[in-house]
């Protein structure tokens, strides 16, 4: 089964037994709206509401950090997925939230997920049906997570990797931000990239309706940056966000999954004593 959707497939497939279609939009950074007013506003028929930041650990100042296994499976559950269901993310603009939805749903065990290709905006070229207004609350179910924590990397995990070339790390933020000539839009936060790090900013990856590129497409741009399906490779992002759509288009192109370090630059940049490269 593709990790990706199309709209006319999910068309078809509305209305059947154990399909939970979550909204999992989040504003990024250049971003000015209100994902919640929006889903209200407008929404494939159907669909929850999947906030990343209440599926977000509480406990740190780090934007969205995975939650724990109990809070996860608690969120989840009240959205009405259980082990059997078929859930697939979409985002209001595109393709990033809903890759992130993905992820997380991935880390902790779920097994059918797919990520709609293009999001909203795909959904409503060819006229899917949308609802507005409030949205009727799920039934709850009991649903239990089974963590692959391999799929997640933390701040020790990629010191350990500097200097060496035990494993590729790609950085899906612009390429000045990268670069480190353009500040950073978090405060605190220094401009430049990891040591070793490749860039491979997100939206390279997507077309001009952010939808996902072919397979072979994809393949050949990370490819280009080292990525060969022999060493793991790691993603990292700003907040751990778009770092989800390179560990999905590395599923989608064919490659070994990935693991997304999930302080990403936000956790890297704001510590004075890590090390930072810049061109």
């Amino acid at each position: 089964m593709s990790l990706l959707i199309e709209a006319e497939e999910l068309v078809a497939r509305i209305g059947r037994p154990g399909l939970v279609i979550l909204d999992a939009t989040s504003v990024l950074p250049g971003q000015s709206f209100d994902p919640d007013e929006n889903f209200r506003a407008r929404r494939i028929v159907g669909a929850r509401r999947f906030d990343i930041e209440c599926f977000s650990d509480p406990d740190t100042t780090l934007p969205h950090m995975v939650p724990g296994q109990g809070r996860f499976g608690r969120l989840f559950g009240a959205l009405g997925v259980e082990t059997s269901s078929e859930v697939v993310f979409y985002d209001q603009t595109g393709v990033a939230s809903a890759c992130r939805g993905w992820w997380l749903a991935d880390l902790f065990g779920h097994a059918n997920i797919r990520v709609l290709n293009g999001g909203l905006p795909a959904w409503s070229r060819v006229d899917g049906p949308v609802e507005s207004g409030p949205a009727a609350a799920p039934v709850s179910k009991t649903y239990h997570a089974r963590p692959r924590y391999t799929r997640l990397k933390g701040l020790g995990d990629v010191l350990s990797l500097l200097g060496t070339s035990d494993a590729v790390i790609l950085d899906a933020r612009s390429k000045a931000r990268f670069a480190g000539t353009a500040k950073e839009p978090r405060p605190g936060v220094r401009s430049g990239h990891i040591p070793g790090s490749r860039n491979v900013p997100f939206g390279e990856l997507l077309d001009a309706e952010n939808r996902f590129l072919s397979a072979p497409d994809i393949r050949a741009r990370l490819e280009q940056e080292g990525v060969d399906g022999g060493r793991p490779v790691i993603t990292t992002c700003g907040s751990g966000l778009t770092a989800c759509v390179l560990a999905a288009a590395l599923v989608v192109a064919g490659f070994p999954r990935g693991a997304v370090y999930d302080g990403s630059w936000a956790e890297w940049g704001s510590l004075p004593d890590l090390p930072i490269a810049t061109l």
